[in-house]
C-alpha cells in the first residue's frame, strides 16, 4: 500500500522540456513512474525521446517516448494521467497549479522554489477548493518506493518497506530514507519548508494511520511556526501507530531566520526545543541527530512498536 502515490498513479510533467524537467524526468522513468506525457503549449504535438535503458516502462527496457501536451486538460483526456508534476519558473508556477486545478488533476507536486507567497496563498487555496491535492511547493515531492516517484527524490537509496516518512526538508528525508534503507518505506513525502503548503504533517499522519502497510511514522520539522505543534496535538487525538520525530535547528542562532522561508522563530514559539518538549508530550520519541532518530525507529520496530 502506499499514500497519495501508487504503481497506478499516470504523471504528467509540465515543463518537462525544460532542463530541470527533462533530467527528473528521466530519473522517475528510470523509478519506474508511469510518465504518460509533458506539457508545453509551445511544443504540443512533440514527442520527446527519453534513452533510459533501465526504464520499468515497455518492454525490455526499451527507451521511452514521451508525448508533449498543450495544457494538462488535453493530456488528462489523452493518457487519464492523475499526478502532475510541475517544473516551471516561480513566476509562471501560479499559472500552471491553476490550470492543473482546473483541469480536475488530483494531485500537483510543485518542486518549484522561490515561488512568492502571495502566489502559493492563491493557488493552494484554489486547488483546495477543486479537489486537487498540493504537495509543496519548494519540496522535493514524494515516492513509494519500488512503484512510483513523482519529483526530485533518490530512487535508490531505500527500498519497499514499512516505514512513512513526512518531511519538512528534502536533504534530510533522503538522510533518514538512506539509513533505515535495510527496513524501507510505504511512502516518503516532502511537504516543503515555505510558510504556506499545500499539504501538512497532519494531512500524512492521517494518511499513513489509514494506510494498512504503514507501522510506524517518522516525522522530520524543523524551527519556524507552530506545524510540529499542531502536528503533536493531532497525534494525540488521532494516531495510533508509533511515531519518531526530528526536529532541525537545535543549533541555530537565536533571533535569525534559517534554511527554509518557513523556519522563522519569534520567542520561544517555533524553537526547536518547543517542538521537541510538544511532541514528547504525546509519546513521541525525539532524536537528537538524524541518526539516533533512525535508531529510535529501529528499537521501535524492534520491540513491536
Amino acid at each position: 500500500m502506499a499514500i497519495y502515490l501508487t504503481k497506478e498513479s499516470k504523471v504528467l510533467v509540465q515543463g518537462m522540456t525544460g532542463g530541470e524537467g527533462m533530467k527528473h524526468t528521466r530519473r522517475m522513468l528510470a523509478a519506474g513512474t508511469d510518465v504518460v506525457g509533458g506539457v508545453n503549449p509551445r511544443k504540443a504535438g512533440q514527442t520527446v525521446d527519453f534513452d533510459v535503458p533501465q526504464c520499468l516502462k515497455g518492454l525490455g527496457g526499451a527507451p521511452s517516448a514521451v508525448p508533449v501536451f498543450g495544457t494538462v486538460a488535453e493530456g488528462m483526456a489523452a493518457t487519464g494521467a492523475d499526478v502532475t508534476v510541475v517544473f516551471v519558473p516561480p513566476a509562471f508556477a501560479k499559472a500552471a497549479v491553476l490550470e492543473a486545478a482546473d483541469a480536475g488533476i488530483g494531485l500537483a507536486v510543485v518542486i518549484t522554489e522561490g515561488i512568492p507567497v502571495h502566489d502559493s496563498v492563491a493557488f493552494t487555496s484554489y486547488a483546495r477548493a477543486q479537489g486537487t491535492r498540493i504537495i509543496g511547493p519548494n519540496c522535493p515531492g514524494l515516492i513509494t518506493p519500488g512503484r512510483s516517484n513523482a519529483g526530485i527524490i533518490p530512487a535508490d537509496i531505500t527500498k519497499p518497506g514499512r516505514i512513512g516518512l513526512v518531511s519538512k526538508s528534502g536533504t534530510l528525508t533522503y538522510q533518514l530514507m538512506y539509513e533505515l534503507r535495510d527496513i524501507g518505506f510505504s511512502t516518503c513525502v516532502g511537504i516543503g519548508g515555505d510558510p504556506v503548503v499545500g499539504t501538512s504533517h497532519i494531512d500524512c499522519l492521517a494518511a499513513f494511520q489509514q494506510d494498512p502497510d504503514t507501522e510506524l511514522v517518522v516525522l522530520i520539522g524543523e524551527i519556524g511556526g507552530d506545524a510540529e505543534e499542531r502536528a503533536a496535538a493531532y497525534i494525540r487525538e488521532h494516531v495510533t501507530k508509533p511515531v519518531v520525530g526530528y526536529i532541525a535547528g537545535f543549533t541555530a542562532p537565536e533571533g535569525r531566520t534559517m534554511g527554509h522561508a518557513g523556519a522563522i522563530v519569534s520567542g520561544s514559539a517555533g524553537t526547536a526545543r518547543a517542538k521537541q518538549e510538544a511532541l514528547e508530550a504525546v509519546g513521541v520519541r525525539v532524536g537528537s541527530t538524524p541518526t539516533e532518530t533512525a535508531r529510535l525507529v529501529l528499537e521501535l520496530l524492534e520491540a513491536g512498536g
